[in-house]
């Protein structure tokens, strides 16, 4: 369990399909973030089933920090070993969850298991130009915008603008030391390596 703040990211539980079925056909919620197509019980549970056979993904669920309901779910996928880059996606399920910068706080905690767990380099996401919430939350946590895609998605029966973003992976800070004290001749002379038998 990764906590920090007010969110936990763990490991998805038999308990929390539902709510994710739930979550996966509720048509203004797709709005957010992809075309509404209704998902059946069987492929979804086969989906909840299946995640730990895929090293190219994982999916951390959100909690509450002590609390068991499920809030919502990350997933990072097309994790790449060679180019250190992996895609991610989040889903706070429902409506009173959100606004709250819960959704922050999980990405945060994502990125950093990114960086720290993964060792990537580069995480992107798109999102809908429309959703500003998200964008908002997104530049929030560490990423930046790098394009649009003009009219790439049909939602709701309107064509929409993607938007691009992405993150590197921050710049460790070399400790600082102090600067070195000038040696006298005497000191380097007398350095002499020892010799082990």
């Amino acid at each position: 369990m990764l906590t920090a703040g007010r969110i936990a990211l763990g490991p998805l539980l038999p308990a929390d399909f539902a709510p994710m079925f739930a979550w996966a056909n509720d048509v203004a919620a797709a709005r957010l973030d992809l075309a509404y197509r209704p998902v059946d019980m069987a492929t979804h549970v086969q989906w909840c089933q299946n995640i730990g056979n895929d090293p190219g993904r994982v999916v951390f669920a959100i909690r509450k920090v002590n609390e068991a309901a499920i809030i919502g779910y990350v997933q990072i996928s097309a994790i790449h070993a060679v180019h250190r880059s992996a895609e991610l996606g989040i889903r706070i399920g429902e409506e009173r969850h959100r606004g709250q910068g819960l959704g922050q706080e999980a990405l945060r905690l994502a990125l950093a298991y990114c960086w720290d767990h993964l060792n990537l380099n580069r995480v992107q996401l798109i999102v809908f130009k429309s959703n500003a919430r998200a964008i908002g939350a997104y530049r929030a946590a560490g990423f930046r915008k790098e394009g649009n895609l003009r009219k790439a998605a049909f939602i709701d029966g309107a064509w929409t603008d993607l938007v691009v973003m992405g993150a590197l992976r921050p710049a460790r800070k070399a400790a600082r030391r102090a600067p070195a004290r000038p040696r006298s001749h005497r000191e380097r002379d007398d350095f002499r390596p020892q010799l082990v038998r």
